[in-house]
């Protein structure tokens, strides 16, 4: 499977909401989003689906809306991205060691995929954690991380969702390990319920990016 297919329609009723998204919104993007960032990342973060406004918009994931506002604040408080704010595809935003891309390509009636576009769209996310071979995925809410297993081919009831925390993998490279890292999903309402605050958030993250980093010699 390609990593990505900006003309998919293997789910007709996303293509057709997309493709009417951009019909009320002429210029909105309206078509499955890319992922962004580093090249060849360490870590890959996994998100739901593009929201209307936001990546729908723009073609960048978490771009444009309230999730993408706390996402590029903190990738830039801990050194991953070289500005705060996320404009728009096209503007000169780097990332360093990390990638974003999301479980779900195109944008779903009510931000809500059914589990059937989800096993469609999967074959993209395991094709691009096989590209990038990432020493560390940050799931953002459970959809995404249920979509991460499938795409390695490991069961869910193994590996259970909470915020915070961090499942070892099974790597394909002997000597290298692998996590999965939870995080609840930096939408408005869970950060306007405080379930999710702009602190915990930044500890997920960071945490995350040090465990991408291979470890230095002397290191126990």
């Amino acid at each position: 499977m390609t990593l990505f297919d900006p003309a998919c329609r293997r789910c007709p009723r996303l293509a057709d909401f997309r493709e009417e998204s951009g019909r009320r919104h002429p210029g909105y993007h309206a078509a499955p989003v890319p992922a962004f960032g580093d090249p060849s990342p360490r870590w890959l973060i996994v998100g739901l689906a593009p929201g209307m406004h936001g990546a729908n918009r723009t073609g960048r994931p978490f771009t444009g809306d309230h999730a993408g506002i706390l996402l590029y604040e903190t990738l830039h408080a801990i050194g991953a991205a070289d500005r705060p704010v996320s404009e728009h595809k096209d503007d000169a935003l780097r990332l360093d060691g990390v990638r974003i891309t999301n479980a779900v390509k195109c944008l779903p009636p009510a931000n809500k995929p059914t589990p059937a576009e989800a096993r469609s769209c999967n074959g993209f996310l395991a094709a691009e954690l096989v590209a990038h071979a990432p020493r560390v995925i940050v799931a953002l809410g459970r959809i995404a991380h249920d979509a991460v297993l499938d795409a390695l081919g490991l069961p869910r009831g193994r590996y259970r969702f909470a915020h915070a925390v961090e499942h070892p993998l099974p790597s394909a490279r002997a000597g290298v390990d692998r996590w999965l890292v939870d995080s609840y999903h930096c939408s408005r309402y869970n950060t306007q319920t405080r379930r999710l605050t702009p602190p915990m958030f930044r500890a997920v993250l960071e945490r995350a990016q040090a465990l991408s980093r291979p470890p230095q010699t002397g290191d126990p």
